[in-house]
């Protein structure tokens, strides 16, 4: 590509431009808006979002009126490891493969992502723009052989992505940035850098083996983290649900070992339970009578036995032994029947279970003798 403005002649090939520059590592020196190798002046209320140093210098000046952001480190260990990192920074900025080679002034420029070098100075007069094509990381490195200076109300301008803390501009000697201008990018001069009045930078100013000289200016962000290049598109959010508070998990138990299942055994019927019958009352054997022998019939009468004492009784009563017989009439016509009387046991007990006993005795005997009489009245005489 061909272009342009004065007498300035600019060739580069975006693509390559693109594929080669890298962003450069400032380390400790990115913590810094401003910082001096001899000296720092102020001049009005200049305003600084970061820190401000000098080394191996010790003159800072002009704060108030002017504010600084960050920490003011004035010939200390952190200014002097600044000014290290500053040169590895600066030489790695001059040491990357240039991707196209500029000269004169870049006014009315719209430059790619690249490495651009001249071999002398450089001015900008108007507007340089800077588009990244939509690359958040797109880097623009500019290497200056000599000194580089921009006319008042010129500017830098980034599109499209492009990001100041992605552009650096490597200075052979000085760097000047004319009254109003807006400028973008760390400015790394080997010498010196002016910021005249009304000048804001969107970057840094740092100076090697110099001074930084301010003009009521305003130096502004300057750090920026890696952005993917590739943003997705963010999908609607969910509206979250309640998270249901987790139980205890309980403790699992041994599994017990199941036992053989006994055999159940016939279950025995039960058996009818026997009703109790009533005891019998036994009663008194009959006493038999003497056999009658030819001829008329009288009855002899017999001793009525005496029944012995029974005991109270417990339950059943138990009979008594039946009196003995009457004796057997001797002789015809028959005699009186010997008394057969059984001996006292004790003493008698009166009680009415006896007295009932004895009248179901007297009474079955009656009984007989009055059936013998109707029999032998009955029966035919010879």
């Amino acid at each position: 590509m061909l272009a342009v403005s004065g007498v300035v002649v600019l060739v580069f090939a975006t693509q390559s431009a693109y594929a080669i520059g890298t962003a450069v590592d400032l380390g400790t020196a990115s913590s810094y808006s401003v910082l001096g190798g001899q000296s720092v002046t102020n001049t009005g209320p200049s305003v600084l979002d970061d820190d401000l140093g000098v080394s191996p210098g010790t003159a800072i000046s002009g704060f108030p009126p002017g504010l600084v952001g960050g920490t003011v480190h004035q010939t200390d260990a952190h200014a002097l490891q600044a000014q290290a990192d500053l040169t590895t920074a600066y030489n790695n900025a001059a040491g990357q493969a240039p991707d196209a080679n500029i000269a004169g002034d870049l006014g009315g420029l719209t430059l790619a992502p690249g490495v651009y070098a001249a071999s002398s100075t450089i001015g900008l007069t108007g507007t340089l723009t800077l588009d990244a094509a939509g690359d958040p990381n797109a880097v623009f490195i500019f290497q200056i052989g000599s000194a580089l200076t921009t006319a008042s109300n010129s500017t830098v301008s980034v599109v499209n992505g492009a990001r100041g803390c992605n552009v650096f501009w490597q200075v052979g000697s000085s760097a000047t940035l004319g009254t109003n201008t807006t400028f973008v990018g760390t400015i790394m001069a080997l010498t010196s850098v002016t910021a005249n009045t009304g000048s804001t930078v969107d970057g840094r100013a740092l100076a090697r083996n110099g001074s930084v000289t301010l003009d009521t200016n305003t130096f502004t962000g300057g750090t920026c983290a890696v952005v993917p290049t590739d943003t997705p598109v963010p999908t609607d959010t969910p509206v979250p649900t309640d998270t249901p508070v987790p139980t205890d998990t309980p403790v699992p138990t041994d599994t017990p070992v199941p036992t053989d299942t006994p055999v159940p055994t016939d279950t025995p019927v039960p058996t009818d339970t026997p009703v109790p019958t009533d005891t019998p009352v036994p009663t008194d054997t009959p006493v038999p009578t003497d056999t009658p022998t030819e001829g008329p019939f009288t009855p002899a009468p017999t001793d009525t036995a005496t029944p012995t004492d029974m005991p109270a009784p417990s339950g059943t009563p138990t009979p008594t032994d039946t009196a003995a017989p009457a004796g057997t009439p001797s002789g015809p016509g028959g005699n009186a029947p010997r008394n057969t009387r059984l001996p006292d046991t004790g003493p008698q007990v009166n009680t009415p279970l006896t007295t009932a006993a004895v009248v179901i005795i007297l009474g079955g005997i009656g009984l007989i003798i009055m059936g013998l009489r109707r029999t032998r009245r009955a029966a035919p005489r010879p």
